[in-house]
């Protein structure tokens, strides 16, 4: 190009892809759950350039049936990779009457309905007994999304990314907004945990974190993967 008497002038132009580290590993790991309801949260994932979607972690519970108020059972926790599972964490509960509440066992739940008091304690079992939890590779996954399957009540599946339900997700003590959907590869963190729950449907949203039954804690790692949203041009 030619500026006043110069005939040609030589633009340079530096220029560089940049990948910003993103999610390749998740663990998750039960807290609490509770309620009257049985259910199963499951973390599912499509891999780049596929459709199909599937299982990769779940995480069951059982209510124990012995008729207190909020309802305590047995949570399991399982790594899926197509028609194998494999259990990594079990927390049993177990519930019956006390005359009172004195010398209570570390981490007891006490209750009372009337007359009678209800005392709760909670066993935590990891397989092998120091795992993590349930340690997922997410490095090829495209898409991924949770996914609350609760038979008995109204609203039958919850989903993080329906923008109908994923109002009952709790993502560190605050309620997804209404019509929000969630994008799983943000809400968790990079080498840091967060803090979840969902509320099962047994009572209306939006709600404190306090009526939510379902509590769970998942931790992040990130490292650079191969979604190509990740690549950004420098100049």
């Amino acid at each position: 190009m030619q500026i006043a008497h110069v005939e040609t002038v030589q633009i340079g132009v530096a220029s560089a892809v940049r990948k910003r580290p993103a999610l390749v590993q998740t663990t998750f790991k039960v807290n609490k759950v509770s309620g009257h309801w049985n259910k199963t949260m499951t973390l599912y994932g499509t891999k780049f350039t596929e459709t199909a979607v599937n299982p990769l972690m779940k995480i069951t519970y059982v209510y124990n049936n012995f008729g207190d108020p909020k309802g305590y059972g047995t949570s399991t926790v399982y790594t899926v990779n197509g028609s194998t599972t494999t259990k990594v964490q079990e927390q049993k509960c177990t519930t019956k009457t006390v005359l009172n509440f004195n010398n209570l066992p570390t981490g007891a739940i006490t209750q009372t309905s009337g007359t009678k008091k209800y005392l709760t304690t909670c066993t935590n079992t990891m397989y092998p007994a120091n795992g993590a939890g349930a340690v997922i590779d997410v490095s090829l996954m495209d898409v991924l999304y949770l996914q609350m399957d609760v038979p008995s009540a109204q609203l039958t599946k919850l989903k993080s990314n329906d923008a109908n339900t994923s109002n009952r997700l709790y993502i560190d003590g605050v309620e997804v907004a209404n019509g929000k959907l969630v994008d799983i590869f943000a809400a968790v963190p990079c080498g840091q945990s967060s803090q979840q729950a969902w509320e099962d449907g047994g009572n209306p949203v939006p709600a404190p974190v306090s009526n939510a039954d379902f509590f769970y804690t998942v931790t992040g790692k990130c490292d650079f993967n191969q979604r190509p949203s990740q690549t950004v041009l420098t100049q």
